[in-house]
């Protein structure tokens, strides 16, 4: 296991670096610079206002090769520096610290809600085959997947104003929107968080139980569980102890996947509800090209995935030998 793990972590320390390499190539990638865009902008804003574009391309560093830039900006985050925005005029570190925060905190519960309720109703929905409790969370979880989120946040946050009066978008009360982190900040977080995860999680909840109850399906049909019941176990011991475990196999495999996909669907959602997460930040960064700002948010979102990634392999093969013995 420990030989296992190791390889695991070499390969996610190679990946690092060859994905810091990507996402700035892609981050330059488009034709133009933040300059372009700057004075496009501001001579629009300006009638008859003109620019040094020289001495504007030297005052944000972009006269270097690209394979200075990308160094200084390595060496910069190696030192807990991500660089300097260009459009904001502030420090990547500062922008994007607290929404960073506020992303992964609604992105775990996120997950953690999906899980609660995906693995339970799967598995009582593939014990029920074909019952009517099967047919409402199939219903429910159809529905769920062909429901947008941003739709769903759209109806939600309608109705809640229409009928109760109620603003339910952000994630802080005016109060303490402002306000720095204290205890109170924190439990007014809770109060509003429930509102955007229970939205987010509704795309999710719905695919995975339908996973886990074709994998389970699939499972309870074979050989070793009738086996089981002949030896007299308990249902709900042959049930969980071990077609469970192999049906959320798939599961576990894609968990690490997770926080991106809730990332790239909270986007408009995000928007819509005003949301303090990195989404619209990112979205304005790729339009005003502040090649910093949008490379370090898309470089920690892909760190995020490797690590996600790295802990699905490492928990995989705690639950199945045969990954490794890489059998």
């Amino acid at each position: 296991m420990l030989e296992f793990t190791l390889k695991r972590l070499a390969t996610l320390v190679v990946m690092m670096v060859a994905m810091s390499v990507l996402t700035f190539v892609i981050i330059q990638a488009p034709p133009g610079s933040y300059i372009d865009a700057y004075i496009m902008q501001e001579s629009a804003n300006n009638q008859g206002l003109t620019f040094d574009r020289d001495a504007l391309t030297k005052q944000f560093g972009l006269d270097k090769p690209m394979h200075i830039q990308y160094f200084k900006w390595v060496w910069g985050i190696l030192h807990g520096n991500l660089g300097w925005s260009m459009e904001w005029q502030k420090p990547v570190t500062e922008l994007i610290g607290d929404r960073i925060w506020m992303t992964l905190i609604l992105g775990v519960s996120t997950v953690l809600f999906t899980w609660t309720l995906a693995i339970p109703i799967g598995i009582i929905s593939a014990i029920k085959q074909y019952s009517i409790i099967d047919y409402i969370f199939t219903f429910l979880s159809y529905l769920g997947v062909g429901t947008p989120n941003f739709l769903l946040a759209l109806i939600i946050l309608y109705f809640s104003f229409a009928w109760f009066d109620i603003k339910i978008s952000g994630l802080f009360s005016i109060d303490f929107q402002d306000e720095p982190w204290s205890f109170g900040k924190f439990i007014d977080m809770l109060k509003h968080i429930w509102v955007p995860m229970l939205i987010l999680g509704t795309d999710g909840t719905a695919r995975f139980t339908r996973i886990i109850r074709a994998n389970l399906l699939d499972e309870l049909n074979k050989p070793y569980v009738e086996t089981a019941r002949a030896r007299g176990l308990s249902e709900a011991k042959v049930i969980l102890e071990y077609p469970t475990r192999i049906a959320i196999m798939p599961f576990i495999s894609t968990a690490g996947w997770q926080l991106p996909q809730l990332f790239s669907g909270s986007l408009i959602v995000a928007t819509v509800m005003s949301l303090p997460t990195v989404g619209p930040v990112l979205l304005r960064s790729l339009f005003a090209q502040d090649m910093y700002l949008a490379g370090s948010v898309i470089l920690i979102l892909t760190v995020l995935t490797m690590i996600g990634t790295f802990i699905s392999d490492v928990t995989l093969a705690l639950m199945d030998p045969r990954i490794r013995m890489e059998a």
